[in-house]
C-alpha cells in the first residue's frame, strides 16, 4: 500500500492504475469507513482513500482543531481493509496560497444540515471536487449516515458531469444501535448511554412505518418523543423526500427520517430510510 502526499504523486499512481474506487474521509477511521473501503475493493481494481480534515466545511463553532487525528492508526486500518493507496495531503496541497474558488451547491444543500451549519456544504463540495480532480476515480463510496452529504455529492456529480459512480452504503451501527461516528469519541460514558436514544427514536418510526403509518407528522412526533431524554438537546427531526430532502406534508411511499442532536460536546446525526434502500439512490 502506498501513502502519498501530493497531487503529482497521485497523478503518477493513477496513470498506472485500472478502475479506481475512492473513499474520501477525514480520518479517525471506524468500521463504517472500513465497510466502504471493503466494498470499493470488491468492486474495483484498486482502492484509494483520502485522509484530510477539511477546514472549509467547519463553521466558527465547530470542532476543526479538536477533530481527532490518528494518522498512524488510520493508515494501518486502511492496509488491513485492502486499500491500495492512501492520499494524506498537507493543508497547502488542497488549499494553496491564493486559492479562491468555491463550489456552491443548490437547494438540496440549504435545508437540514445546510441550515444548521451555514457554508458547510460549500466546503464539502469544494473539497470533493478537488479530490475528484486529483484522484480521478471511477466510483466513489459514501455512507448513508451522512445522508444529506451523499445526496449533495450525487447531485454535484450529476450537474458537473464528473462521470463518477457515487455509491451510497448502509449505516454501520454499534451493537446497541448507535450509528458509528468519529464524533462518538467525544462522548463520556453517561453521554454514550444517552446517545442511543437517537437510533431508538428512528427505529420507533420504522416500526410505525412497518405497521402501516404513513403520516409524516405522526412519525416526527414519535421520533421526538423517544429522543427527548435527559442529556440530549434535540436540534431537528425531519421526515423528507429522500431525493430532494424537502419536508413531507402528506403520505409518501418513500421517506428519509433524520435527526440531529447535541450530546455533551458532540453533535450527532442519524437517519433511517423507509420504503427504499440506499442503493436505489445510486448515481
Amino acid at each position: 500500500m502506498k501513502v502519498l502526499r501530493t497531487a503529482a504523486e497521485v497523478g503518477a499512481w493513477r496513470a498506472r492504475s485500472g478502475r479506481v474506487g475512492f473513499v474520501p474521509t477525514m480520518g479517525a477511521l471506524h468500521e463504517g469507513h472500513l465497510a466502504l473501503m471493503r466494498r470499493a475493493a470488491a468492486e474495483c481494481d484498486v482502492t484509494a482513500v483520502s485522509i484530510f480534515v477539511n477546514p472549509t466545511q467547519f463553521g466558527p463553532s465547530d470542532d476543526y482543531r479538536a477533530y481527532p487525528r490518528k494518522e498512524t492508526e488510520d493508515v494501518a486500518r486502511c492496509e488491513r481493509a485492502g486499500v491500495t493507496m492512501v492520499f494524506i495531503p498537507p493543508l497547502e496541497e488542497i488549499y494553496p496560497d491564493g486559492d479562491q474558488t468555491r463550489v456552491v451547491p443548490g437547494p438540496i444543500a440549504e435545508r437540514l444540515e445546510g441550515a444548521a451549519r451555514p457554508g458547510h456544504f460549500t466546503g464539502v463540495c469544494t473539497v470533493v471536487a478537488k479530490l475528484f480532480a486529483i484522484v480521478r476515480p471511477d466510483a466513489a463510496y459514501f455512507g448513508q449516515k451522512d445522508f444529506q452529504q451523499l445526496r449533495v455529492v450525487q447531485v454535484l456529480t450529476r450537474d458537473l458531469r464528473f462521470g463518477i459512480r457515487i455509491v451510497g452504503c448502509p449505516i454501520v451501527r454499534e451493537p446497541d444501535g448507535l450509528a458509528m461516528s468519529s464524533r462518538n469519541a467525544y462522548l463520556s460514558a453517561d453521554e454514550r448511554r444517552s446517545a442511543v436514544a437517537l437510533s431508538r427514536g428512528l427505529f420507533a418510526a420504522r416500526d410505525l412505518w412497518s405497521a402501516g403509518e404513513r403520516d409524516p407528522a405522526v412519525l416526527r412526533e414519535r421520533v421526538a418523543s423517544v429522543v427527548l431524554v435527559p442529556g440530549i438537546a434535540l436540534e431537528y427531526v425531519s421526515v423528507a423526500d429522500p431525493y430532494s430532502l424537502e419536508e413531507l406534508r402528506g403520505p409518501s411511499g418513500k421517506m428519509v427520517v433524520s435527526v440531529a442532536a447535541r450530546v455533551g460536546k458532540a453533535r450527532l446525526i442519524d437517519n433511517v430510510l423507509l420504503g427504499m434502500d440506499v442503493g436505489e439512490l445510486e448515481s
